[in-house]
């Protein structure tokens, strides 16, 4: 970001002291629009940039007859010239400064977040950690300059105190860390701002992509009046070792419900019944060798994991699978068995948790969290194909070096069987010809997007993953969103 900061006022003629002063132009304007009765505004400033942006929010804030508290942290360093010229203009124009120490008036209507920018990869500092503590426990909502102060805008981690924002204005882009891992605890409702920069940002490719509901239409056209289930795949499930019909019942619904052709379920005997009872339009058989043969040859996509377990009985229908060179995705206990058995092929998406996504890597899920992007990035290294490393921010990467973050979801998909959901509704779009990628994202936005259709309808606590079945012909269908 710093060099496209650099970049973008060479090409347009500007410096960077006035890229600093859109910014907090931009910062004002969007604070006065979200709390316009505010009174107080108490601003913080970091010794570097983003405290600049609150130098220049101060200085309009005073202007426009606002009362305005800004404390401001010293540094070891002589402050960034246009941070510098930011706050001798606050000064000029009759602005006070406060020690970070200082106390805080007793009425405060916003705090404007102006402390720690895009620039730091570690643990805040005192003052700032305790600064960052007084904003979260502080009644007064706040608005974050470019990124919450504590969170790592490249990873979206949090290795001490991290502000909790109700509002967040990114400058000129959006960061992967305000998209993934603890971005959602923090950055409230999230805003860009391009600072008049869209011409020049029209020819920059951005190494990391974000996707929503409004991307749906570029991979899910609406259907041919003359087209047949046999333009639409077919599909071969397989998992659910006895007492685990559901999961398997779950991914082969949700395939149907996302548009497969045919869907064929091979499974233990025991859930034959239950299955066909709950979803007669599966074509239900046991797993046998001879049967899975046969249902390979049928098939043109696989998916392979819900349910599956990890007994012989697993591992011999994997090693069966594995050999295929049609497309497939691998969830669960397929995953279990792959970090035991690794290999690495081009043909297939693999949809690992964190805590499956550490055991393929062989470190933990700590680790694995610490660094999403960098996390999957490696598991599509070590194992080829895509990889959907599922969470807050889902990643999407490919061994071809293709990253993504899918902007959607909520916490009510915190719960059993949305994973086997999220894995059917993929391996349709497979067997629907989309390619990996590209099934792999719209499978994830698909699944997040009626995740927050229900949440908006009824709240995040209580969702079920049959749920996602009321509504996902919506997103599946993305010309009835806009109509």
């Amino acid at each position: 970001m710093a060099q496209l900061e650099r970049d973008a006022a060479d090409s347009l003629g500007l410096t960077l002291y006035e890229l600093m002063q859109r910014a907090g132009q931009a910062s004002y304007e969007l604070t006065r629009a979200l709390w316009p009765q505010a009174q107080h505004w108490l601003i913080l400033c970091g010794h570097g940039n983003n405290g600049g942006d609150g130098y220049v929010i101060a200085r309009l804030a005073q202007a426009a007859g606002i009362n305005v508290t800004l404390l401001a942290c010293e540094g070891s360093k002589p402050l960034p010239q246009e941070a510098e010229q930011a706050r001798d203009s606050w000064l000029a124009a009759g602005g006070t400064l406060h020690a970070a120490d200082a106390a805080w008036p007793e009425q405060v209507d916003v705090i404007i977040d102006a402390l720690l920018g895009t620039g730091l990869n570690r643990a805040p500092a005192a003052p700032y950690d305790r600064l960052i503590t007084q904003m979260n426990t502080h009644a007064a909502p706040v608005f974050a300059v470019d990124i919450p102060s504590g969170l790592l805008a490249a990873s979206g981690t949090t290795p001490g105190a991290a502000v909790i924002a109700s509002h967040t204005l990114s400058m000129i882009a959006l960061k992967p860390g305000q998209l993934t891992g603890k971005a959602r605890d923090h950055v409230g409702q999230l805003h860009c701002d391009e600072l008049g920069l869209r011409a020049f940002l029209a020819g920059e490719t951005a190494p990391v992509r974000r996707f929503d509901a409004q991307d749906l239409a570029r991979w899910l056209p609406p259907r041919k009046a003359t087209s047949h289930k046999g333009d639409y795949g077919k599909l071969l499930v397989v998992g659910g070792d006895s007492g685990t019909a559901g999961a398997i019942r779950m991914t082969g619904e949700a395939a149907l419900r996302t548009g497969a052709g045919l869907v064929r379920v091979l499974t233990h005997e025991d859930n034959i019944g239950p299955i066909l009872t709950a979803r007669p339009e599966l074509m239900v058989d046991t797993l046998s060798e001879q049967r899975l043969e046969q249902a390979l040859a049928w098939a043109d996509v696989i998916a392979i994991g819900p349910g599956l377990g990890q007994r012989e009985w697993a591992q011999k229908a994997l090693k069966k699978v594995a050999a295929s060179e049609k497309p497939m995705l691998w969830d669960a206990d397929a995953l279990n068995l792959l970090a035991i058995n690794a290999d690495n092929r081009q043909n297939r998406i693999i949809t690992p948790h964190p805590g499956e996504a550490a055991r393929l890597l062989g470190i933990s899920a700590s680790e694995v969290e610490s660094d999403r992007l960098h996390a999957a990035q490696a598991l599509a290294k070590r194992y080829g194909g895509v990889v959907v490393l599922k969470g807050a921010g889902t990643v999407i990467a490919s061994s071809a070096g293709e990253i993504a973050i899918t902007d959607v979801g909520n916490a009510g998909m915190a719960s059993g069987g949305m994973g086997d959901v999220l894995s059917g509704i993929i391996a349709a779009l497979l067997g629907q010809k989309l390619a990996l990628f590209e099934a792999a994202c719209a499978g994830c936005v698909a699944h997040g997007a009626t995740a927050d259709a229900i949440a908006r309808q009824r709240g995040t606590r209580g969702m079920l993953a049959t749920d996602l079945f009321e509504l996902l012909w919506q997103f599946v269908n993305p010309e009835m969103i806009q109509q």
